[in-house]
């Protein structure tokens, strides 16, 4: 039998050439990985090829990007977007033919594009797609060698600051967005996402359709599952008109950048209308909020996420000031 259980594992056990030819073992976790090994190596022999030889794959980086969008990217919510990083990433690295990809020719192009300003956590994700890709294409037999960049670590990052405004910053911003912007959207596409924590394109994408009962009902998102947010009374109304009017929103996010650069609010670099949603989840925690309310709220897919507000609970680690030595010392004093 060419696939059979050897313990925990599977075992491929063939002769690909006949008995008289060489003999291939080899162990997987599961029937369906020994399966596509077992097809990859019967392939190869068919076409005259041994099973492990990755020598005669002369492709291209770019070229192995585009078969990983042709067979998964495609797929990906993100996936046009990945495909563009990837193929830019590629053109930087010198489009080498993938097997002759090195870790240390990733360090070289990551140690420039920090130079050019590339955040840590970019150049994270530059290596992530690439992974993604390598391993992807392995697992289905499109390649027969091991991802190059495996060993290739992450870059370690600090925790980022989480910043919020306060409800006087909120005041000013709503008031500079209806003095200096024309544009129609802006100002209430900026009170949903301070209302329901909605991400900027998750609001700009609403429908009249998913307003209803009092809710706002937002689809595609960025964890690919919905979820409903009551609103009050008065935004509630004020949306439907809008829509009404208008049909839909329309993409704003420059105005209110324009608008938030007008009001001299100061934030760390890189944060615009993510803002309003940081601003909505520390509110919702100080004001005694449930942190796994929260959760679902913003749509994350684990706590993890939603943890980082946890601090701004009003008891938060409370128990420090009764609990620690020096406190119980000098109550029994």
């Amino acid at each position: 039998m060419a696939i059979k259980k050897s313990g925990e594992k599977w075992l491929v056990d063939i002769y690909p050439d006949g008995r008289a030819g060489k003999r291939v073992r080899k162990r997987f976790d599961t029937k369906a990985e020994a399966s596509r090994f077992e097809k990859l190596v019967l392939r190869r022999a068919h076409e005259g090829k041994p099973w492990n030889d990755s020598s005669g794959d002369k492709r291209r980086l770019s070229e192995l990007i585009e078969r990983w969008y042709q067979v998964k990217g495609m797929y990906l919510k993100d996936g046009p977007k990945r495909r563009r990083y990837l193929l830019q990433t590629a053109e930087l690295l010198g489009d080498p033919q993938g097997v002759k990809l090195k870790p240390g020719d990733f360090h070289e192009y990551a140690a420039i594009r920090k130079q050019q300003g590339i955040a840590d956590k970019t150049l994270n994700n530059h290596l992530g797609y690439l992974n993604a890709v390598y391993n992807y294409l392995r697992d289905i037999g499109e390649i027969e060698y091991e991802n190059p960049l495996l060993k290739v670590k992450m870059i370690k990052i600090d925790e980022r600051e989480l910043s919020w405004l306060s409800g006087e910053e909120i005041q000013h911003l709503l008031a500079t967005i209806e003095k200096f912007t024309s544009n129609p959207h802006v100002l209430l596409l900026t009170k949903i996402c301070l209302a329901t924590g909605a991400r900027w394109g998750e609001a700009e994408s609403l429908t009249k359709k998913q307003v209803a009962d009092g809710k706002l009902h937002f689809v595609r998102t960025k964890s690919g599952k919905s979820r409903s947010v009551p609103i009050s009374f008065e935004l509630f109304d004020e949306i439907c008109f809008h829509l009404d009017k208008y049909v839909a929103f329309t993409p704003s996010l420059s105005a209110f950048r324009r608008a938030l650069k007008a009001s001299e609010i100061e934030l760390p670099r890189g944060q615009a209308a993510h803002v309003l949603r940081h601003s909505f989840a520390s509110h919702f925690v100080m004001n005694g909020g449930n942190i796994l309310t929260l959760q679902r709220i913003l749509g994350h897919s684990t706590i993890v996420m939603t943890m980082r507000y946890a601090h701004l609970a009003p008891d938060h680690l409370k128990e420090t000031i009764s609990l620690n030595p020096l406190g119980i010392v000098s109550d029994g004093s």
